[in-house]
């Protein structure tokens, strides 16, 4: 039987053709065609990128080998998969971003085993919370605010840096 799993948090980053992107991924390249930004780079050329298979094991589209905008998932261990742009944003959303004092409230809520109908309720709110809900001047805003906690109680979340 086929079992339909949901989207879990992940580790990712978009390869993007850059010596620094390919270093910092551990991306190599063939055929001396060199990175985006380098003298011997042109678009005509068709770079081949990969990743080496001493350094992981690769699962993708086309085993090792990667392109710009391609996405380089961390699994497990040193096993690593490669996606297509496309097939990437299909499949996941990065984590919402919140304020801590939110995130605190959720942490809070979790806790205290209340379910996310009392987290979401004026009522229970504390009032920073309260302010965070009510900082919205269009109904769309206003939904977006509650789908973005609901998708942080349930997918995990970011928490907003300070500035």
């Amino acid at each position: 039987m086929i079992k339909i799993y949901q989207k879990q948090p992940i580790r990712a980053e978009q390869f993007n053709g850059t010596s620094d992107s390919a270093n910092r991924l551990g991306v190599e390249w063939e055929d001396g065609n060199g990175f985006i930004g380098d003298p011997s780079y042109t678009p005509e050329s068709q770079p081949c990128w990969y990743i080496p298979e001493d350094k992981f094991t690769v699962f993708g589209y086309d085993e090792n080998s990667i392109k710009p905008d391609d996405w380089i998932i961390e699994c497990s261990g040193n096993i690593r998969l490669i996606m297509i742009n496309n097939e990437f944003k299909k499949t996941y959303a990065e984590l919402p971003v919140i304020p801590k004092a939110v995130a605190d409230w959720i942490e809070e809520c979790r806790k205290n085993k209340k379910p996310i109908a009392a987290a979401l309720d004026l009522e229970q709110m504390p009032k920073f919370v309260k302010d965070y809900f009510r900082n919205y001047q269009t109904e769309e805003l206003w939904i977006e605010l509650q789908d973005m906690f609901a998708r942080a109680w349930l997918d995990g979340y970011q928490v907003e840096e300070d500035e």
